[in-house]
């Protein structure tokens, strides 16, 4: 090899790092052999002494075979991808290639290989373009064009389950069947194709698949093209079919969304394998209960385990009285030997700590610590006190006298890592450790000191977390020598503590095990005992000195036995891997400590090291080798190292925890003896708790090695994991649990946690105690095999308890690096763990995906690694998530934090490059769905089965509006036009409107004949230029303001039917015009009515782009007209004819226009006043779109009927001026203004942190009586709350706030008056009501919705709550539909042709039974009332009308009923991320879409966040979850989502999103 005489300790700092970071790149498989070797020669190039340079032929030569009993494959990159898979990424910690089983990999191909058969297509999830593929996208070459010939391509293009593709742009064609392509190739390759190079195309096994059926809409809706970015469905009730059919557009089925949910619901199609389990569906409550006891489950047949005994310790006589006697005693007559050697980071010995210089240094750190730390007179640190150690990995020397210092002072040490940043992970939970323990102090090295994080003034930073901390540097020119008369204390070894060893939950708490000093001592006679330890011997010691094994045998033990103990750190086995090896080699040492991990790398890096011998060793303790896929490396190590001298019977595996310490340990074996058998275990029966034999799938078995036996002096048993610790039955697996005086004592600080734990009597199968003696849980799972010994199959802490049965995270772990190829995910990195979601626990993997993995590679793994754990383990993944390499939170020593990971998981901060959910497969204990009964009709059903639960049939009134005396007030008050002729001449200049801008300056008013006069001018320009006849329909397009209202009263002066419309927006042409044209077309409008800027803007060229600007209707500018006066005013021939038309948008996307007759204004106008208690003398502020339902008739309509003076306030200029609105009800002492939720919503997120800046302007709210809000949907309690509280600052009543509630039957149903009870708010079931009932809970009850009353009913109304399908009354504890009755009701929809059949029943319609003769209008709206106890202006009880939501919007679902809103409101809750949601459904398939307000790299962290919610909350698995950008979600001018828009748009693929989810 290139670097022959080189001494590579001589070489320079920074080529030794680069040699390390080379041998790790080599290690993990980042670079093939030939590659590193070329690079290793060019760095060692200007160091080689010799000249000769290796031959070029040396480069290409294969590198020796590998030492497995295979031949050697056949190609070069398959010999490359074996040589990959046998490395690992070198990181330490937990996860490795101890993973690795030749035997496990072929189990999982072999199941891969089943899979394959059925070929399953996984709709890969659709990330945005830009994010997606950077190239334009002319440019782009599909992915993986090199790996399949022409014909392939072709072939699995047919395939792929997608049509013929239409006529278009090839380039622009070609990206779908890329994705396509890959979906349907993304889990049929397997191990087969593995090993096929580059290059060579594959057979495929089936090559021509059934085409997938398209997904066929029974209907088409119509829906007219309004713009390329939204579509609107517009049901006008009319038959235009002949006319517009050219307009209608349908949802592009084969569009891509559609094809990624049709494979979908193919893939959800198959059987899920856990029979679905059983439950009970009452109507109003769901019991959800275990699933029925499978009989076929194997359950323990044995009979009840007898404890088993360890050997008896023996007694030596010159075992010393205590840990520190022993110490003192080499130190007085040892002085010369050596106690310790440390490593300097290339492996070369630093410097070596003999017995005599540490008892020196510890008795001179004792004296320190008891004498020199305060003042003269003040003692900081008393015996019995806690201390801290931090030191790092590579200092064990200081540590040692540390450690030993503090022994002989008595004050109890309590090692921990130290600390390199506020965000270390679980560094929080380090301060709860040492804040139990009481810990003030810190001993560490003046280095280390210097390293700690700083605070810009030089002081330590103080960690998350922790207590104060004094820190002492124990370096010896800081320790003062003990007069000559100070000897320290060492009494006899006693109960008290004499340390205390960290040890983190599987939740992720730090707690400290003490351990006291008899413990202490009698633990290191049993481990001398067991491993046979002899005085002056050498031990290699891999591990992290500082607890556990490193600390026990490498620092308490040794110094017992006067070992010399050389200590290996992590860096050093990062840098030089073989060092520990060579250590061995080098210093003859008889035992050495170390993790799988270390044999693994040893294994990596022997080929350069020929002559290294390890024929020294009589034991090599593997430290892990309690865990199950241990087994593999150790045969691999002895494999590799038997021609080395290692001898297979050194081998020792043992079992510990850092409570019962060691359980046991494999004791070395006689030359030649048998190797102890090895148990093959079937995992079926490990997940239900008990020992079979694996005989008939050779798939699923475990092979695990026993940990030898029971330590010397204890006695074990083996107990139920779960509920009170029963003995387990011979072959049953269960908890390890110990007695035995060398263990841990308790948690310190945690009385309540140490008796669950350090103080467990075990019972018998009746639960009776089995004696008196208090046994310690190990936190290890295992059993008793033949011979007494001991075999662990896993730990408690990776327990995933899944559907009762149990699953262990390490077994998951070895599937999912047993899935070829691993060039997805390094090996080091990935965790398992499980999190609870709908009364289950559910198993998720986070792995580190390579920077260099595809989309397509790493989607192909993830959903290959579903199939094999679904295979072998017969559990279902929930998720599985890639985050970017060097992202997960690791433990000190390099292995993935698996508490963090979680806690990051369900906080929404784990930031996945890549994710997939899988909740249909794995969660099979949903309620069953619901059936509806059919329901029977008839007078009899009231008696029986409508009102089964109801005490009342559910109907409500408003109060009279009473008979009208006076015939002059009859005549005023018939018809609008009248009553402003009326006001012209009685109060000519009483000022109707005041128009504010956005500084709150009049920019208009109009008085009464002012408005009178403008409304003339109007229709005598009507009559002359429009040429209009009477009864024609005009178009108003105006900004908010006065010029609306004057066009209104002189369209009705001149006998035509105004409808009015919003305004297109000048910087929106595209998407708000064609609306303006699709009404104007629908209404058959004979003219326009508008400003001279907006005339300017229907006919410029921008207008022209998106629809014809030739055919608009006569366009009339108001605002230069001549004075004149129309001939006559019109006066209608019956108040039945129609005043005017309001059209409006639904949140379904329908466009609907309703007939408003004049009766019907003039009764709504009147009702308003009297709820209102309207009058000339009073002010209103009107902050609303005046452009339909109750916000036109506030704005336009009311003022003009009772005299009151409207404050006009546009809602747009509260965009420029945010505080205009409240400003002005404060200015102008307002008590009643109506707002609309857009309004309160900008108020509240805008003004909410600005109430001390309104105070200091003066604002007030005291004034104001009532604000309510104008809606047609359920009261936003949230947001109305909210409102208030923020207000309440500035004088705003709690009392104030409350809503409207109208339709587009009946613009007004409810509105909150002056007088009468406040609204109230209830709590209703969310169950129950998902079942059409209504069942109140107290506030704060699980599954509850707080709903607030609508407002109060107005005067002349009628509403009752009707079954929408057998359309009879319902009692008042059911979910209905609203129907009205009411003078002020809308006359129809507008129709033509005479087609008033089409929706007649919605305006004219009858009960079925009860009262048959009124008639009523639906309103479309679910809803119940409930009878309060407030009483109302008459004295009577109240009843509350509660709008729970629209009929159309609902979902169906599982047979239940859904309100959008309440599943939206869960997922906003769910991440602080995202900033609104909408979910519709598709194909029985749930969407939710979410818009992101944070950064793109948050978005995939939402996906499980809105699955989870939705899940616990609602029982409902989420389909497809698309991520979109802030402002996708359409939003009408009330404020109200446009979830039909929303929907069209998803599925034509025009949201362009941010990232698109389909969970399996």
């Amino acid at each position: 090899m290139a670097d022959r005489g080189v001494d590579l300790s001589a070489l320079p700092k920074e080529v030794r790092d680069q040699l390390a970071e080379l041998d790790l790149e080599l290690s993990e498989g980042d670079i093939t052999q030939k590659g590193y070797e070329k690079k290793r020669t060019k760095l060692l190039a200007p160091y080689i002494i010799q000249a000769p340079v290796p031959p070029p032929q040396n480069e290409v030569r294969p590198p020796a075979p590998s030492s497995s009993s295979h031949p050697p494959p056949p190609s070069s990159s398959s010999r490359y991808r074996e040589r990959r898979s046998r490395r690992t990424h070198r990181n330490g910690g937990t996860r490795d290639d101890r993973y690795r089983s030749d035997i496990h990999t072929e189990a999982v191909q072999a199941a891969l290989a089943k899979h394959k058969e059925e070929k399953m297509a996984l709709p890969m999830p659709t990330k945005r373009r830009s994010t997606y593929v950077p190239s334009p996208i002319e440019t782009r070459t599909p992915p993986d064009s090199s790996s399949g010939s022409e014909d392939e391509t072709s072939v699995r293009r047919q395939s792929s389950g997608v049509g013929p593709p239409p006529l278009v742009n090839p380039n622009l064609q070609s990206p779908e069947s890329w994705i396509t392509r890959s979906v349907q190739g993304s889990s049929t390759s397997s191990s087969a194709s593995s090993t096929l190079s580059h290059g060579e195309a594959k057979p495929q096994p089936q090559s021509h698949p059934q085409p997938q059926p398209q997904y066929k809409p029974q209907y088409q809706p119509l829906v007219f093209a309004l713009c390329a970015l939204q579509y609107v469905t517009v049901c006008l009730f009319l038959l235009l079919l002949v006319s517009t059919f050219t307009l209608l557009v349908g949802v592009p089925v084969s569009s891509r969304v559609s094809t990624k949910i049709q494979q979908l619901l193919n893939t959800l199609k198959r059987p899920k394998r856990p029979p679905l389990s059983e439950f009970f569906t009452d109507d109003s409550e769901e019991i959800v209960e275990v699933p029925q006891p499978d009989p076929n489950t194997p359950k323990p047949e044995g009979r009840q385990i007898i404890p088993v005994k360890g050997e008896p310790l023996g007694v030596v006589s010159n075992w010393p009285p205590a840990l520190q006697a022993a110490l003192a005693r080499w130190g007085a007559t040892q002085g010369k030997s050596p106690a310790l050697t440390a490593l300097d980071i290339t492996g070369k010995p630093l410097y070596t700590l003999t017995y005599g210089k540490l008892w020196s240094r510890s008795v001179k750190l004792a004296y320190t610590l008891l004498n020199k730390l305060g003042t003269k007179n003040e003692q900081i640190l008393k015996p019995g006190d806690r201390v801290a150690l931090v030191y790092p990995n590579s200092d064990p020397g200081m540590f040692w006298v540390a450690f030993y210092g503090c022994l002989l002072a008595e004050v109890i040490p309590v090692p921990i890592e130290v600390p390199l940043s506020r965000k270390d992970a679980g560094i929080s939970q380090v301060g709860f450790l040492l804040g139990s323990c009481g810990v003030g102090l810190a001993l560490t090295s003046e280095i280390c000191l210097k390293g700690l994080p700083k605070t810009p003034t030089g002081e330590i930073l103080q960690f998350k977390g922790w207590p104060r901390m004094k820190w002492v540097i124990t370096d010896s020119k800081y320790l003062t020598k003990p007069s000559k008369d100070w000897q320290p204390h060492i009494p006899t070894a006693n109960t008290d503590p004499a340390y205390i060893e960290y040890k983190a939950s599987k939740e992720g708490t730090v707690v400290g095990v003490a351990v006291s000093k008899v413990a202490m001592l009698t633990h290191c006679q049993a481990l001398t005992q067991a491993c046979n330890y002899c005085e002056g011997e050498t031990l290699v010691n891999v591990l992290d000195f500082k607890k556990d094994m490193g600390l026990w045998h490498g620092v308490l033990t040794a110094v017992m036995n006067r070992i010399h103990t050389i200590s290996v750190p992590y860096a050093v086995m990062k840098a030089c891997p073989l060092s520990w090896v060579q250590r061995v080699h080098i210093h003859k040492a008889r035992v050495s400590l170390v993790k799988c991990r270390d044999l693994h790398w040893a294994m990596m890096a022997h080929r350069d090291q020929r002559d290294t011998s390890l024929a020294s060793l009589r034991m090599l303790i593997v430290a892990d080798g309690a865990n199950p896929w241990s087994v593999s490396s150790c045969d691999a190590f002895l494999n590799v190292f038997q021609s080395h001298g290692l001898k297979p019977e050194v081998i020792c595996p043992c079992a510990t925890s850092p409570e019962a310490m060691t359980v046991a340990i494999r004791r070395p074996g006689v030359p030649g003896a048998p190797l102890p058998a090895r148990a093959i275990l079937s995992m079926g029966g490990l997940s239900h708790g008990v020992i079979r034999v694996n005989t008939e799938d050779k798939n699923s078995a475990l092979t695990v090695q026993d940990v030898g036996h029971v330590m010397p002096g204890a006695l074990m048993c083996i107990v139920k994991p779960d509920g009170p610790p029963q003995l387990c039955k011979t072959d049953e697996i269960g908890e390890i649990i110990i007695n035995s005086r060398a263990g841990g004592n308790m948690y310190y600080g945690l009385p309540g946690l140490t008796k669950n734990t350090f103080e467990v009597i075990p019972v018998n199968a009746n639960g009776v105690p089995i004696g008196e003696i208090p046994f310690v849980r190990s936190g290890l799972l295992g059993f008793v095999g033949p011979g007494s010994l001991i075999f662990v199959v896993g730990k408690i802490e990776g327990l995933l308890m899944v559907s009762g049965r149990r699953h262990n995270a390490d077994d998951l772990v070895a599937t999912a690096l047993a899935v070829e190829p691993v060039k997805t995910v390094y090996r080091g990195r990935i965790a398992v763990f499980s999190v609870t979601v709908f009364y289950d626990e559910r198993v998720v993997i986070v792995a580190e995906q390579r920077p260099d993995a595809s989309e397509e590679d790493s989607f192909q793994w993830m959903s290959r690694v579903l199939q094999a754990i679904d295979s072998i383990h017969q559990v279902g993944l929930y998720c599985l998530a890639l985050v970017p390499a060097n992202t997960l939170p690791k433990t000190p020593l390099g292995g993935i934090h698996i508490s963090d990971t979680k806690q990051y998981f369900l906080d929404g901060n784990l930031h996945p490059c890549n994710i997939l959910m899988c909740p249909h497969t794995c969660v099979t204990n949903l309620p069953k769905p619901r059936q509806k009964q059919p329901v029977g009709v008839g007078p009899a059903s009231v008696m029986v089965g409508n009102l089964v639960a109801g005490k009342r049939i559910a109907q409500a009134a408003g109060r009279d509006l009473g008979m009208i005396e006076d015939q002059d007030l009859v005549r005023k008050h018939q018809y609008l036009t009248e009553a402003l002729q009326w006001r012209a001449q009685t109060d000519p200049d009483h000022v109707l409107y005041v128009l504010l801008n956005a500084k709150g300056v009049t920019v208009g008013t109009a008085t009464c004949v002012q408005l009178h006069k403008r409304a003339e001018k109007i229709a005598a320009a009507l009559t002359e230029k429009g040429s209009i006849n009477t009864g024609e329909n005009v178009v108003l397009l105006y900004p908010p303001g006065i010029d609306l209202i004057a066009a209104f009263y002189g369209c009705l002066y001149a006998g035509c039917v105004p409808v009015n419309v919003r305004p297109p927006h000048p910087q929106n042409l595209a998407a708000t015009l064609p609306t303006v044209r699709m009404i104007i077309d629908v209404s058959k409008a004979a003219c326009i009515l508008t400003t001279q800027n907006l005339m300017r803007t229907l006919r410029s060229k921008e207008a022209a782009a998106s629809v014809n600007i030739k055919t608009w209707p006569t366009i009339i500018d108001t605002d230069d007209l001549p004075r004149r006066r129309p001939p006559q005013i019109y006066k209608p021939p019956t108040a039945e004819m129609i005043a005017y038309l309001d059209f409006s948008v639904s949140t379904t996307g329908m466009l609907t226009g309703v007939k408003i007759s004049h009766a019907a204004v003039s009764a709504l106008c009147r009702s308003i006043k009297l709820q209102c208690e309207l009058y000339s003398s009073r002010q209103i502020a009107i902050c609303l779109d005046p452009y339909c339902g109750l916000g036109f008739v506030l704005w336009c309509l009311a003022s003009v009927y009772s005299g009151h003076q409207s404050i006009l306030i546009p809602p747009f200029e509260l965009e420029s001026c945010l505080s205009l609105w409240l400003g002005t009800l404060s200015q102008y002492r307002i008590r009643d203004t109506f707002c609309s939720y857009s309004v309160m919503e900008l108020c509240t997120k805008g003004l909410g942190t600005q109430t001390e800046l309104l105070k200091a302007r003066g604002v007030n709210l005291s004034c104001v009586r009532s604000c309510v809000v104008i809606a047609e949907e359920r009261p936003r309690l949230a947001l109305t709350h909210s409102f208030s509280k923020l207000f309440k600052d500035v004088g705003l009543s709690s009392r104030a706030v409350s809503t409207a509630f109208g339709s587009r039957v009946n613009l007004a149903v409810c509105l909150q008056g002056t007088t009468g009870p406040d609204p109230c708010t209830v709590y209703v079931d969310m169950k129950s009501l998902r079942h059409d009932r209504v069942r109140l809970v107290e506030r704060g009850a699980p599954q509850s919705l707080p709903l607030m009353e609508s407002g109060k009913i107005l005067p002349g109304v009628r509403v009752i709550i009707v079954n929408p399908e057998t359309r009879g009354p319902l009692g008042d504890s059911h979910l209905g539909e609203i129907w009205v009755n009411s003078p002020h009701n809308a006359s129809g929809y507008y129709t033509i042709y005479g087609e008033e059949s089409l929706q007649a029943d919605h305006f004219n319609t009858k009960l079925s039974f009860g009262d048959p003769q009124t008639l009523w209008a639906r309103t479309g709206y679910l809803g119940f009332v409930k009878r309060t106890e407030l009483l109302d202006a008459s004295g009577d009880r109240h009843d509350a009308l509660f709008v729970v939501g629209s009929l159309d919007e609902t979902l169906e679902l599982r047979g239940l009923r859904y309100h959008p809103i309440d599943i939206e409101t869960s997922v906003s809750r769910a991440h602080r991320s995202i900033a609104e949601s909408a979910v519709f459904t598709w194909t029985n398939l749930l969407v939710v879409v979410s818009e992101l307000c944070g950064s793109e790299h948050d978005a995939l962290d939402l996906v499980p966040l809105i699955t989870n919610v939705v899940l616990e909350e609602h029982h409902l698995i989420v389909g497809v979850v698309v991520i979109v950008d802030p402002g996708v979600i359409p939003i009408n001018s009330r404020g109200e989502k446009q979830r039909m828009h929303l929907r069209d748009s998803f599925l034509a693929d025009q949201l362009d999103p941010i990232y698109v989810a389909y969970n399996m």
